[in-house]
Order: structure tokens, then C-alpha cells, then sequence
């Protein structure tokens, strides 16, 4: 018996040893089909986002999509609560941590080089009184999310000024807390300054009134045991995207649109969210039963060309709550186009008509920006701003190329050469910038269509977890 003891003993010491050392084994290199790339990161805007349609988005997401590309790997994702990122970084069981992170002193793990620069800024309502000077934090209660390099920036500041009350947030993200600072249910938050203009279109009252850091490096760390080949390559393709244009191009489909729309526009669009668009939803989710367009966006563009307005004339003679034109109207069957539900499903028609005159290695979202801006200036004048793109050596399937080429229609230099005529390119691109925002907006707003055989689907399924009432599963 005693022999027995000493055995098991033996063996859980031996197994927790083993465990140990797995605990601390750097992961292999990623390689094709064998070895992933694993990615520490947290929800976030800027990292790593889920939406309603289980879509996947975020800038250092999308970074490390390219990434792993270039490596011909899959990524293999582990998604930190706020609170729970830190003591996750101790860990070596991932390749690299991308979740906006700076170098710190309490965890100094080799890093890349800088991908951006940015700095901890205070958030206020505009309707309250700025704060200026970093004293004047004396006695106020400051709103941070937990684990996160704003929440530590307090931490240091505290134990200068006296009486400063932080609160860390571990539940929700950062603009869920911007919009109870907006609704004033609290009064100061601590951001990243790179979120002011995407937070802005949510929270129009926001305002940052006192940088409370320097400038700081975002880097994506290696870990306590980084793999040098990786840490070489990681190198290399940060410093090539940065001199490419890639970084560019990523960073403008985050933030390449949320500039253009001025406060008061924002707050008149969510005032008509409140009282015009709950008579409109359900045309708009009609269209998107007939077309697979988020309905959301479909109402992002009807808001652009009407301000939800069913009798909208223009003195170009395109009428209704789409703005189609008569000839658009006749080649869809359209008998009247002040009729709201027939205009607007006859513009998410013709959306993806234009879509599908795209050629098909165009991805999104790239092909429906750009199915938008034909939407606006003609599918004629748009495939003359392709043509010209070429032309230019510029990528025609690109949509931030594209918008340093259609404004170049207005000028004859540009569509003399390519034997077309003059065109309000640089319209069509404010277009589908606003639409971005306002789809941006209604995205945060408002549920995704549920078909009715899905609502149908999910009130089983809660009738059948239900004690006393159970449905057979077929």
C-alpha cells in the first residue's frame, strides 16, 4: 500500500512537472497545414470584433490576416476578456499578442516594431465644463477598461493626484462606455486617441479635452519565449506594409470615412433613427429578404440619397426614397417611384446589379463601396474611372485607389484621355464615405434582419429548454 502511495505520488509530481515545462515550450513555427498561427487578442473596435452576422472585424485582426497570408497559414484565435489579457501574456502558448498593445515595464517581452503611434486621452460630454490641466482631476471618478494600457495610465496618475477615483470596466468595450459617458451616466472616460473620429459617429457629444500621456508606440508583442524566425518575419512584413501602402489601405477602411460627417448630422441621422426609420424598417427588411443586402446599409443609402423622404425629387428628375432614375425605374419594373416599398427594393436590385457587373476577384467589402459608386455617378461614368485607373497604373478593384481617381473625372485633362465626359467623381466618393458612417451607425443602432423562420427557429428553441412544455427535435 505504502509502495502504491509512493507511485501515485511519483506520478503527479511527474505530471505536473510535464505540465510545467509544456506551460513554458515556445510554440512551434506556423507552417502550412500543420502549425497555426496563434494570436492573443481582446474585443475591441480597433482588434478584434464580432458582429451580429458573426462577422469577424477589427484593424489588427485584418492586420494579422495578412499576415498569416504571407505566411500561407491559418490563424488560430484566443480572445482575452478585458480583465484577463495580462495574466494571459505570462502564458507562451501564442505566437504574438495583437490587441493595441504598447511595450510596459511589468511585462517586458520582446515586441515588433511600432505598427502606429498614439496616446491615452480624457473623454468628456461637450456639454460639461473641459478639463485643461491634469490637476483639475483632483476629487473626479474616471471611467477606464479593465487591463488596458488607459487603465494603468489612471494607476500612474493617481499617485500624483490626490483624491482621483478610477473604475475599471471589465464588461462591454470601449464605445459601450463612451455611450454612457454620451448619455451622461458617468462623466469622464480615458481613451485611445486614435478612437476619437470612429467614436464620434456614436457619440457626437464626445469631446477629448486633455492629453494625459505621451506618445506610445502599438506594437504587437512576442511573448515570454518568442520564436526568432518569427520575431524576423514579423519584422520584415511590418516594415514592408508600412512602405506598400497595405497599412494605408487597411487603416483607411476603418478610418478613411468617419471625418466627413459634421456633429450636427450625426445627431439629426439618430434623432430620424428614433421617429422616421421605424415606419421604413420593415421595406428595408423586405429588400433585404429579396436580395441578401444587409438591411441596414440599403437604409444607410436611402438615407444619403433622400433622408428617408418616399417623395424626394431632385432637379435631375431621379425621384423617390432610392433616387432612381426613370430609365433605372423602367428596367426594374418599377411602376412608381414615390412608392416606398417598390423604390427601395428596387435599389437594393440594382445594387447588386451593379455588383455583379464587378469582375469577381474583387472582395468586399472593396465591391460594394465600389457597386456604390456607380450607384451614384452611373455605371458608365464608373467604368470610365476604371478605365482610367488603369490608365494611371492604379488599382481599379481597390477602393481606396479608386477614390484618388474618380474626383479626376472632373477635370478634362483626365476624361479627354479616356474619351469620356465630365463627371462629379468626388460626389460619388462623399457618397459612399457617409453611407460607410451612417451604416457604421445603424450597425451599433439596430438588429440584423431575423427571417421569420428564424424567429420561428429560436422561440422553439427557447419554448424547448422550457421545464414542463418540450417540443420534439426532429
Amino acid at each position: 500500500m505504502q509502495r502504491i502511495k509512493r507511485l501515485l505520488f511519483l506520478g503527479i509530481t511527474f505530471f505536473v512537472t510535464a505540465c510545467g515545462e509544456w506551460s513554458l515550450t515556445p510554440l512551434p513555427f506556423p507552417t502550412p497545414a500543420q502549425h497555426d498561427l496563434v494570436v492573443l487578442t481582446r474585443p475591441g473596435p480597433l482588434t478584434y470584433n464580432d458582429d451580429d452576422n458573426g462577422n469577424i472585424s477589427g484593424l489588427e485582426h485584418d492586420l494579422v490576416e495578412t499576415f498569416a497570408q504571407d505566411l500561407g497559414v491559418a490563424v488560430k484565435y484566443i480572445v482575452a476578456k478585458p480583465d484577463e489579457l495580462d495574466s494571459r501574456l505570462d502564458s507562451s502558448r501564442y505566437h504574438l499578442a495583437a490587441a493595441w498593445l504598447s511595450p510596459n515595464d511589468e511585462q517586458p517581452y520582446p515586441a515588433t516594431p511600432p505598427i502606429f503611434l498614439t496616446k491615452d486621452v480624457l473623454a468628456q460630454n461637450d456639454a460639461s465644463l473641459p478639463l485643461t490641466e491634469k490637476s483639475q482631476l483632483a476629487g473626479k471618478t474616471i471611467h477606464a477598461m479593465a487591463g488596458t494600457r488607459q487603465a494603468a495610465t489612471l494607476r500612474k496618475l493617481a499617485d500624483e493626484i490626490k483624491e482621483l477615483t478610477i473604475v475599471e470596466v471589465a464588461e462591454g468595450d470601449i464605445l459601450d462606455l463612451l455611450e454612457a459617458l454620451g448619455n451622461g451616466k458617468i462623466e469622464y472616460v480615458v481613451m485611445d486617441a486614435n478612437l476619437e473620429d470612429l467614436a464620434t459617429q456614436f457619440v457626437p457629444t464626445l469631446n477629448t479635452t486633455l492629453e494625459l500621456s505621451d506618445e506610445k508606440p502599438i506594437v504587437w508583442l512576442l511573448g515570454p519565449h518568442p520564436n526568432a524566425e518569427l520575431a524576423a518575419r514579423a519584422k520584415t512584413f511590418i516594415e514592408r506594409i508600412q512602405l506598400d501602402g497595405t497599412l494605408a489601405r487597411l487603416e483607411d477602411r476603418y478610418f478613411g470615412h468617419v471625418r466627413r460627417l459634421e456633429q450636427g448630422d450625426i445627431v439629426k441621422f439618430l434623432g430620424e433613427i428614433e421617429t422616421t426609420l421605424p415606419r421604413l424598417r420593415k421595406h428595408f427588411e423586405a429588400a433585404e429578404a429579396i436580395t441578401g443586402i444587409d438591411w441596414r446599409l440599403i437604409a444607410s443609402v436611402a438615407y444619403h440619397e433622400s433622408h428617408w423622404d418616399p417623395n424626394a425629387t431632385s432637379y435631375t428628375s431621379v425621384r423617390g426614397i432610392m433616387m432612381l432614375t426613370e430609365e433605372t425605374a423602367d428596367r426594374l419594373g418599377v411602376s412608381n417611384r414615390l412608392d416606398p416599398r417598390e423604390s427601395i427594393i428596387a435599389g437594393a436590385r440594382y445594387i447588386n446589379i451593379l455588383k455583379d457587373q464587378l469582375a469577381s476577384e474583387i472582395r468586399e467589402p472593396d465591391r460594394t463601396w465600389l457597386a456604390l459608386a456607380a450607384y451614384n455617378i452611373g455605371p458608365g461614368h464608373f467604368n470610365a474611372a476604371r478605365r482610367l485607373a488603369r490608365l494611371l497604373n492604379a488599382d481599379d478593384g481597390n477602393w481606396f485607389e479608386m477614390k484618388r481617381i474618380l474626383p479626376l473625372l472632373a477635370q478634362p485633362k483626365y476624361y479627354q484621355k479616356i474619351k469620356s465626359s465630365r463627371a462629379r467623381g468626388g460626389e460619388a466618393v462623399i457618397l459612399v464615405e457617409n453611407i460607410r458612417s451612417y451604416y457604421d451607425i445603424l450597425m451599433r443602432n439596430e438588429r440584423p434582419y431575423q427571417s421569420l423562420a428564424a424567429r420561428m427557429e429560436g422561440n422553439a428553441g427557447k419554448l424547448g429548454n422550457t421545464p414542463g412544455l418540450k417540443l420534439k427535435q426532429k
